[in-house]
Order: structure tokens, then C-alpha cells, then sequence
């Protein structure tokens, strides 16, 4: 064992230095994966449509391409194009060939699943960033055998849904379900756990396989994941979960921003870790932090092509809707600390395609960002323009101030007085915290992160109202909407439909 893992890490420190060597972050290595995208999809039917090839030989593909490639929401592409896919007519439609799987996104903004083409070139394309996480391991302090150690992956379920011409299930369950071989022997749960659907029952056998497993890494959504490690802790009567898995390092998670979680996660710890964010998304794999002291780094040479459309009133609706003909940019013109709703096309077929979440750059030259939230998960009822990147620092500030910690929040607009104000749930267990004290510090803290927002409050935006709710109401709710588990975050953000049944939720349960 000894002799394997001083390969494992030769092999890693020296892939490592090969990419680090050949990756250059400029707008030139995209459009050399604009072009590869292009040539490749050229004799589709949207490639045909759109005339592809005429795009490529032109003078200025770039241009040509932007100028006569339509922007697609899901709805669009899905009535114009993908709608095929499941009629019968499934060939070289977007991308060459037959597509077998697809991945139900894990959005909870909609009711409905919405079914996203995963190519056999997209699943090497996450495989391969992935391995490019893997090897950025090799410059963090880790101790010796960690190579050897099992990476536990917590998602859906691997036992897919088999449709008439095609699977379907989570992105998660179809990318464990096609690991590479060589990675068996270090892949936890089992793949007879990993096909669980019962998410409950997952749960307690993972438990019990516990005392098994020598862990070292952990991928997964922080909620689900600190759920596991707290019941694993309460069953065998432990400290910590280093008492169990005192090899565990790193902790790869995604889907939310981690911070309203990192104070309750480190409480089941006795060992530090390393915490590394990635951007998952059914889509594609677009982002991963290689570096605890960086934010995570866009992957700009794998099958994506990247856009970006500036989120603002120019752009978007006070409803998060994309208006026609928006100002679309590419990477070098993009600039700091501006929030961008993205735009990518990929090797799955996804052309222009505005995937609904936010980013920020914090570093232009090495392409690094940050999530700052989604398209439709913010609040503008009169002006305020608070984005879910607003919440979650006014939270984190609020918590620390207070002394408690809500690792689960929601926020929606009610009307109050003919105008408007803000209605907050926030999940803790923790009785003594005072709701009145909460809403002081969290309307200030608001205040202070977000103008508009202080604006607002002296004029249309009259008042925020705080409700504590118990953290298993919050789970209960997801548990309602067949959302539990795997990829499914809480939003952060509710309207509509959604509002109106979390509403009445919470009165069945008495709060």
C-alpha cells in the first residue's frame, strides 16, 4: 500500500504541473473551445439551421456567432429543439448523435423537473475537470496514505429511471453510476447503497456501513452531508466524526454558498479540514476551487462557452426575466466585482443557453468567481435589489453577532401597510434567540451591505418580519415536494406558487 501511494502522489504532483503549465485564461482559449464546439456540431439540425459552417469561415466566427445564434431559456430550447428528443426523432438534433441520458436539474423553483441532454462528451468533460480537482490536491497538506483513503459521494440515486429510448435521473446518480473502473476501490457508499431512492433509508444504511469505511474526502450538499455526520455521531455515541474517520481532509461541496453552515459543520469535527467549492451544475461543470485562499476557477478549455450578460435593469425584468436582445459579453470584457448572469453552450448541445444563476469576478486574470445567486432568487419588490449574496453575508454578520447559527434561511415579499416589506424564516433550534433582536441586526446589516436596499426602507419597503422556525419544518418541506436528499438545496428565495405553499406549510405545522 505504501509503495501505491507514493505513485498515486508522484502521478498527481506531476499531472498537476503539466496543466498548470499548459492552462492560460484568456478569451483566446475560448474561442478555440467556441470553435471546437462549432466544427463539431456543424451538421446538426441546429447546426444546419443556424449555419454553422458559414459561422466558421467567416472573418469573425465570434461576432457571426453572437449575432445569429438566438439566447435559449430551458423553455425555449425545449419547445424549439429538445422536445424531439422524446418523440422519437432523437439523432443529431443539438449535438451529434443519440443522447442516453439525461439529468432531472435540482432546482427548486419549479414544481416540475426540467430533463438537460448529458452527452457522452460532457460526462468525459465532468470527468475530466474533476480529475483536475483531484489534482490540485497535491498542494495542500495532507497527511501520508491520504491517496489510499475512500471518497464518500452523496447524491441521487444510481438506479436511474429507464424511459422508452433513455434514462433519466440526478446528475449525480448518472455520474456515479459511470465512474471509471479503476476508481471501485475507492468510491463509497456501495453501489447497492448508491442505488438506494428512499433517501431516509440511504441515510440509515450509510450509517450503518460507517464503522467500515476509511474515509478521506467528501463531495456532497452541506445540509445532507452534516445530517449524516451528526446521526453517524449520535449512533456510536462519538465526540466527532474524526473518532470514526480520523483520516477525513477535504470536503468538496456545492449547490450553496457554505458559510451559514460552516460554524454547525465544524462542531462535528476534531480534526480541521479543507473546504473546496465547486459549481456542479446539471448543465455542466463550470467551476471548482483549487485553492482554499482563492475563490473557485472557471473552467474555460473543457466544452463550455461562456457569456455574459450584466444583471441589471438593462437586462432583466424586476422579475429576473432576460429581456430581448441583452448586452452580452465575453471573457475579456468582463470586469470585477459586477454580478453576471451566465450564458454558456456546450458539448451537450446547449447553445447560448442562460443557465439562471449569478456570478461575480474576483480575479479577472485567473478567471476566478463567485456565486452570488440566481436569476430569479432575488428580491426587487420595489427597488431594493437584494441578491442572495446580500442575504447570506447579512445573515453570517447577524449570526455572529447573536451568538447562534441558521444554516437554513428563506426570505419572500408580503404587502404591509399598501406597500411592502420582507417576510424571513429562519430554521434554528435554539429557543432563547430573540426573533426582535434578530430583525434589528439583520435590517441593519442589510442596510449597510446593499444602498438600494437602505433606500427602500425609508420609502416603499416599510418593514421585515422575522419568524424562527424548528431546522426539521425546513426539511419536512422539501420531504412535501419529493425534494429530499441528493442535490436539493432549500431556496433561499420564494414567490408564487412556491411562497403560497411554504405559507400554508408552515400553518399545517403550528408556526
Amino acid at each position: 500500500m505504501a509503495v501505491v501511494n507514493a505513485l498515486l502522489t508522484g502521478v498527481v504532483k506531476k499531472k498537476r504541473a503539466n496543466f498548470e503549465k499548459k492552462l492560460a485564461f484568456s478569451q483566446e482559449t475560448q474561442t478555440r473551445c467556441l470553435h471546437k464546439l462549432l466544427m463539431k456540431a456543424r451538421f446538426t439540425d441546429f447546426g444546419l439551421h443556424y449555419k454553422f459552417e458559414s459561422i466558421l469561415y467567416s472573418s469573425d466566427p465570434l461576432a457571426e456567432f453572437q449575432k445569429n445564434i438566438p439566447l435559449f431559456t430551458y423553455e425555449k430550447m425545449y419547445d424549439e429543439w429538445w422536445h424531439r428528443f422524446f418523440i422519437g426523432d432523437q439523432r443529431n438534433i443539438s449535438w451529434p448523435g443519440k443522447v442516453k441520458f439525461f439529468g432531472l436539474t435540482s432546482g427548486t423553483s419549479n414544481a416540475a423537473s426540467k430533463r438537460v441532454p448529458l452527452t457522452t462528451a460532457m460526462i468525459k468533460s465532468i470527468r475530466k475537470t474533476g480529475i483536475r480537482q483531484l489534482l490540485a490536491l497535491s498542494e495542500f497538506d495532507l497527511p501520508k496514505g491520504f491517496y489510499q483513503k475512500s471518497v464518500l459521494m452523496i447524491g441521487g440515486s444510481t438506479e436511474l429511471v429507464k424511459m422508452e429510448t433513455y434514462f433519466e435521473g440526478d446528475l449525480s446518480g448518472i455520474l456515479a453510476g459511470k465512474l471509471p473502473f479503476w476508481f471501485n476501490r475507492w468510491y463509497k457508499p456501495s453501489k447497492p447503497i448508491a442505488r438506494e431512492k428512499d433517501w431516509a433509508a440511504k441515510l440509515e444504511r450509510m450509517v450503518e456501513a460507517a464503522p467500515k469505511w476509511d474515509i478521506g474526502g467528501i463531495t456532497g450538499v452541506p445540509a445532507w452531508i452534516q445530517i449524516l455526520l451528526q446521526m453517524i455521531i449520535d449512533r456510536y455515541k462519538l465526540q466527532n466524526i474524526h473518532e470514526i474517520w480520523p483520516n477525513f481532509r477535504v470536503f468538496a461541496h456545492g449547490g450553496v454558498n457554505f458559510d451559514p453552515y460552516r460554524k454547525s459543520f465544524e462542531k462535528l469535527l476534531g480534526t480541521p479540514i479543507y473546504y473546496l467549492e465547486t459549481y456542479l451544475a446539471s448543465e455542466g461543470f463550470l467551476a471548482f476551487q483549487k485553492d482554499p485562499d482563492h475563490d473557485m476557477q472557471l473552467v474555460i478549455d473543457n466544452g463550455i462557452f461562456y457569456e455574459f450578460v450584466p444583471f441589471n435593469n438593462d437586462n432583466f425584468t424586476v422579475d429576473g426575466t432576460m429581456v430581448d436582445n441583452p448586452q452580452t459579453l465575453t471573457l475579456k470584457e468582463i470586469e470585477e466585482n459586477v454580478d453576471y448572469a451566465l450564458l454558456i453552450s456546450t458539448n451537450a448541445g446547449i447553445w447560448r443557453y442562460l443557465i439562471g444563476d449569478t456570478i461575480r469576478f474576483t480575479n479577472k486574470m485567473q478567471a476566478e468567481i463567485k456565486i452570488t445567486g440566481r436569476t430569479k432568487h432575488f428580491l426587487s419588490l420595489c427597488g431594493e435589489h437584494l441578491s442572495v449574496d446580500n442575504m447570506t453575508q447579512a445573515m453570517a454578520i447577524t449570526c455572529d453577532k447573536l451568538g447562534f447559527n441558521s444554516k437554513e434561511f428563506t426570505v419572500y415579499g408580503v404587502s404591509y401597510e399598501n406597500l411592502f416589506a420582507h417576510q424571513w424564516c429562519l430554521a434554528t433550534d435554539d429557543s432563547s434567540i430573540d426573533a426582535l433582536k434578530v430583525k434589528e441586526v439583520l435590517d441593519e446589516s442589510l442596510m449597510k451591505l446593499n444602498d438600494d436596499y437602505k433606500t427602500e426602507r425609508r420609502a416603499a419597503l416599510k418593514d421585515i418580519f422575522v419568524r424562527l422556525v424548528p431546522v426539521r419544518v425546513f426539511y419536512d418541506f422539501m420531504r412535501t415536494k419529493g425534494k429530499e436528499g441528493g442535490q436539493h438545496k432549500f431556496p433561499r428565495v420564494l414567490k408564487g406558487l412556491e411562497k403560497d405553499d411554504w405559507e400554508k406549510f408552515l400553518v399545517s405545522q403550528g408556526y
